[in-house]
């Protein structure tokens, strides 16, 4: 209890240094220990990266599902680890579903009918195409995207908080220096400011470390993207031939059925003419 005691004040003590040392610079009072410039580049790729990756990993989300709702609702079974029975139809299928019962209400032998039931066809065989598109963009783009920014992404802000507190203590320990009056004033403050440089160097050179991973994740992203338009051209690739094979399909029935109709009028209006030729033989023969 009293190691825990001691702690508690101790954390108390350097969260009232910091908030005294943070106020006097935001009042130009006090000093701060400055990054160097390289540092600050690192600082600020690793914001605009989190910021963009957020905003794309939003953008592709949103393009994969439209609805908000059913985007949640997939995101909170995601989250729970928990699995749907059966799977949600996507708009596709919801759509050959309705030609299909159109199609067998008027009958698959008649034009109409038979048409609805192949277009329907095509339209499941779309449905299980953008199925396998979201999913492999779900597991090859967009989880790796979301790991990194749930994972490395918060890391780095984590160890940047650290590092603002080593800073803020050292810039306190100098500034305690700087007020010390007695030679054992300062020796402590002198003691004091090692040990906070050294602190403040190390979560420095770790938090460098981690920036410049950036990079990495930047290469990582890089294959992403590529997996991203990889399986957007396989989707819109099996899309077209499956639409191509429809239009011939339909384009051979509507041949089909022009040819029938053009030859049920021909074999009518043939039949017509010999008709006619008939009575007029039968009426100019009496006469002669």
């Amino acid at each position: 209890m009293d190691f825990n005691f001691k702690k508690l004040a101790s954390d108390a003590s350097g969260f009232i240094n910091r908030a005294v040392q943070f106020t006097e610079e935001k009042l130009g009072k006090a000093e701060k220990t400055e990054l160097d410039a390289h540092f600050e580049n690192l600082l600020q790729r690793a914001d605009k990266t989190e910021e963009h990756t957020k905003r794309l990993l939003g953008s592709m989300e949103g393009y994969l599902q439209p609805n908000p709702t059913v985007r949640m609702e997939e995101f909170f079974y995601e989250k729970l680890e928990l699995r749907k029975e059966g799977g949600r139809m996507n708009n596709l299928e919801y759509l050959g579903q309705a030609m299909t019962e159109a199609g067998n209400e008027f009958g698959a032998g008649t034009p109409y009918g038979g048409a609805l039931l192949k277009v329907a066809h095509t339209e499941y065989k779309l449905g299980n195409a953008e199925r396998d598109f979201i999913n492999s963009c779900a597991s090859n783009t967009l989880l790796p995207i979301r790991r990194f920014l749930e994972g490395d992404m918060r890391t780095i802000q984590r160890e940047r908080k650290v590092l603002m507190n080593k800073r803020l203590d050292l810039d306190a320990c100098k500034s305690r220096l700087r007020k010390a009056k007695s030679l054992e004033s300062q020796t402590n403050a002198e003691a004091d400011l090692r040990v906070a440089q050294a602190e403040f160097d190390k979560q420095a050179e770790i938090t460098k470390l981690l920036l410049e991973g950036i990079q990495t994740a930047h290469n990582n992203q890089l294959k992403c993207l590529r997996d991203f338009v990889e399986a957007q051209m396989t989707f819109y690739a099996q899309s077209h031939q499956h639409m191509a094979d429809l239009q011939r399909e339909l384009s051979g029935a509507l041949s089909a059925d022009s040819g029938l109709s053009l030859y049920s009028g021909s074999s009518s209006v043939s039949s017509n003419s010999t008709d006619s030729n008939k009575n007029k033989t039968k009426t100019d023969s009496p006469d002669q």
